[in-house]
């Protein structure tokens, strides 16, 4: 077993870095986009099952999913850096206290997120911005998603672990198997039961129901490298500590963006009423399936990251953020192209027949997104610093981004530009961030260069 272990994971340092990359993001980048499909879906059927309206009180509910998502990007990819490195040292031992570890934090705060929520859901909806016909959208399609917050938690963290110990179509077949089967349940349940928005939260939670118990079982296969055991189990304050050093910027990143979601639907409300909302959780579905493939990239690369730079090998580290640079800005590219073009024709994928959603919505798309070919390089950058166990610069892009110009930007520019300002909002923080990354990330690739040359000069092997 150890044996076939080391043939696995040492190609993480022997493989050539383009081939390395393309084999462990490709199935990773399809597997997320599988995954934003989930908010597509229910967005498409939901809108033409039930109404405008609806899409609406899905909106009004996505802080809450953020904030669950939040935790899970905690716990997971926490964890699968820390899993990542540890194999990069040859430590198994370390590696499967991490994965039990991860386990037990992912039920854990599952549960008392799930209980929060419906002990305060009615308040929260309503500072959330919702109100009349919306709010009730809202409450019966939150109160069944918060029955599968566990099993969305686990299905995350899990998920990653899987494409840290060096299995990345594992992680893809999981993701697949849950997003078919909520793109086949969604419209039984909303057209041939009638069941409305109710029906779409269903079909979710069925979904990560099914992929959360795979990816359990996974790790109970003799083709996984770490293995569940009892006694790991059980929580260890070094491990758990390590774990949310890691995992914080990704979760500060998801908490900013759920609070932006509440002010951004505050104001979307006041300058534009509820087809304003509509639109925008239209627009976030759109960002979500182009960035998606990033996050799938960051995902690929990041034990390729670890596991190297824990192998001191820091001309391969270097490479391979270069790379992933590249593809991230190309994806960004290409999607910012379609969506210039084709914004009407998007939306009107959601609401064929509303010409008003149509019409708000194509703009919004058009001003939103207006610098999306800088984002890219400021999502790998991130996830490069999370990776190599550097977690304070991801926060510090994320607090300048989200919280110290995004809120204010939302805040400030529809004083000026009505609702066109409350889209302007995102394309000005996204400016304003990507000068600040570009610095810190120049002054990093200066850092990784000497180091890899130190190395060269002291005659460490380094295998590309």
């Amino acid at each position: 077993m150890f044996y076939y272990f080391m043939d696995r994971t040492l190609r993480l340092e022997k493989e050539k870095i383009g081939k390395l990359i393309f084999q462990f993001s490709l199935p990773a980048m399809i597997g997320m986009m599988v995954m934003a499909s989930y908010n597509i879906v229910d967005r498409i059927f939901v809108g033409r099952g039930v109404g405008a309206l609806a899409i609406s009180g899905i909106a009004i509910t996505f802080p809450v999913i953020i904030i669950f998502m939040a935790f899970g990007m905690l716990v997971g990819i926490g964890a699968t850096a820390i899993l990542s490195i540890r194999l990069g040292e040859k430590n198994i031992k370390d590696a499967e206290q991490t994965l039990g570890n991860a386990l037990t934090l992912a039920v854990l705060v599952s549960i008392i997120l799930t209980a929060v929520f419906y002990a305060f859901l009615d308040p929260l909806l309503v500072a959330f911005g919702g109100s009349g016909e919306v709010f009730q959208y809202a409450k019966d399609f939150s109160q069944i998603m918060l029955i599968g917050g566990v099993f969305q938690m686990i299905s995350f963290t899990m998920n990653n672990l899987i494409r840290g110990e060096g299995n990345p179509k594992m992680a893809m077949t999981t993701m697949i198997i849950g997003a078919v089967l909520n793109t086949i349940l969604n419209p039984i349940f909303i057209f041939a039961l009638h069941w409305g928005i109710r029906g779409s939260a269903w079909a979710t939670v069925i979904s990560q129901g099914v992929s959360s118990a795979w990816v359990l079982l996974y790790f109970f296969n003799k083709k996984s490298h770490v293995h569940f055991h009892f006694a790991n189990l059980k929580l260890r304050k070094n491990i758990v500590l390590k774990i949310f050093s890691i995992g914080i910027s990704p979760f500060i990143m998801q908490i900013s963006a759920s609070v932006v979601i509440v002010v951004f639907n505050k104001s979307l409300e006041y300058y534009g009423g509820d087809m304003a909302i509509a639109s925008m959780a239209i627009t976030n579905a759109i960002v979500m399936f182009i960035v998606m493939p990033i996050f799938g990239l960051n995902q690929g690369i990041q034990p390729i990251l670890g596991y190297n730079y824990g192998a001191k090998l820091f001309h391969r580290v270097k490479r391979v953020f270069e790379l992933g640079i590249m593809a991230s800005t190309v994806i960004c590219v290409i999607g910012f192209i379609v969506v210039m073009i084709f914004s009407e024709d998007i939306v009107r994928i959601f609401a064929q027949n509303d010409p008003e959603l149509v019409r708000i919505g194509s703009r919004a798309l058009r001003i939103y997104l207006l610098m999306l070919p800088f984002v890219g390089y400021q999502i790998i950058g991130a996830a490069y610093f999370q990776a190599v166990g550097k977690p304070k610069y991801s926060m510090i892009f994320t607090v300048s981004r989200q919280v110290v110009i995004l809120i204010p930007a939302i805040l400030i520019l529809p004083h000026f530009f009505n609702l066109d300002g409350v889209w302007a909002a995102g394309p000005v923080a996204d400016g304003l961030s990507a000068i600040l990354s570009g610095i810190f990330l120049i002054n990093e690739m200066r850092v990784l260069k000497k180091m890899s040359s130190s190395n060269m000069e002291q005659g460490v092997q380094i295998n590309s």
